[in-house]
């Protein structure tokens, strides 16, 4: 996400929050964040919340801590007021939503780390929504590899052959440098796919390349291992070329972190969301 776009979108949601400064809590209303998260509608919004509220219960998290129906009394023109169903957020709440959310949209992107966070540091916020995009972006390459490693073998390839595939798609990718090659250089261990420590673009690349291979091995009718090598070794060159255009070289960029560590530390650190988020006052308490 464009760091312009981040710095947008906290200044927004930082405006809409509210505290109960008695008790050091923050709390977010639904109908305000609605429209932050991309939502025209009441309805469909409220069915996220409930299915929000659901999750929390799963964790034997009391609901009621976290999510507060109230009434707000708006104006509906000539003066008229009325009242319309609201709900209270914590901070645990809001990220469920966002959990929940609909994740083709950017806003639910942005909330997911804006919220998973004790601080709102921009910094911190970005980090996060690099490491999503990140996991995302692996999670479609290992799509796309399990499909070419079905269509193949289906067209006459078996699993060394499709090994010996995807490396030469690496080496024609990384200049020269096949698998085992890119492992040394980024000083990966042998037992660990090469792509949990390659950074997004990079990632975002095999996938294209594998993609491509994909969609020509059924639309030529490619069979047997050297066609589909000979082919997948031109996506691959055709996809450096892109990015040799743009001043990029993938051997060259620098190794990023475990993705598996960083899986570890962001479930380590959403386990205390809850615990940080503090609790709604009980419902009769006038200090809300």
């Amino acid at each position: 996400m464009d760091k312009n776009k981040v710095t947008s979108l906290k200044s927004t949601f930082d405006s809409i929050v509210q505290t109960i400064e008695d008790r050091n809590i923050e709390f977010w209303y639904a109908r305000e964040l609605m429209d932050l998260l991309g939502y025209a509608k009441w309805d469909k919004f409220c069915n996220v919340i409930h299915k929000s509220i659901e999750s929390c219960k799963t964790t034997n998290i009391p609901a009621e801590n976290h999510f507060r129906q109230v009434g707000k009394m708006v104006n509906i023109g000539s003066g008229t007021v009325r009242e319309i169903e609201d709900f209270m957020l914590t901070r645990y709440a809001c990220y469920l939503i966002a959990q929940n959310g609909s994740p083709k949209k950017e806003e639910i992107a942005f909330a997911q780390s804006y919220f998973a966070l004790q601080t709102r540091k921009q910094e911190l916020i970005e980090e996060r929504i690099q490491y999503i995009e990140r996991t995302e972006a692996r999670g479609r390459l290992k799509e796309s590899e399990k499909l070419l490693s079905q269509n193949i073998y289906e067209r006459g390839v078996d699993d060394k052959g499709f090994g010996r595939i995807r490396s030469k798609g690496d080496t024609a990718l990384f200049g020269g440098y096949n698998t085992s090659d890119m492992k040394k250089r980024l000083g990966v261990k042998d037992n660990r796919p090469l792509a949990d420590f390659l950074p997004t673009v990079t990632i975002a690349a095999k996938n294209l390349a594998t993609e491509l291979t994909n969609f020509n091995v059924g639309s030529k009718d490619l069979s047997g291992e050297v066609l589909i090598t000979q082919e997948h070794i031109q996506n691959n060159v055709s996809v450096r070329d892109v990015l040799e255009q743009r001043g990029i070289k993938p051997e060259d960029l620098p190794v990023s972190i475990d993705i598996r560590k960083l899986e570890r530390r962001v479930k380590t650190a959403e386990k205390k969301i809850a615990d940080n988020s503090g609790k709604l006052p009980p419902k009769d308490d006038t200090s809300e």
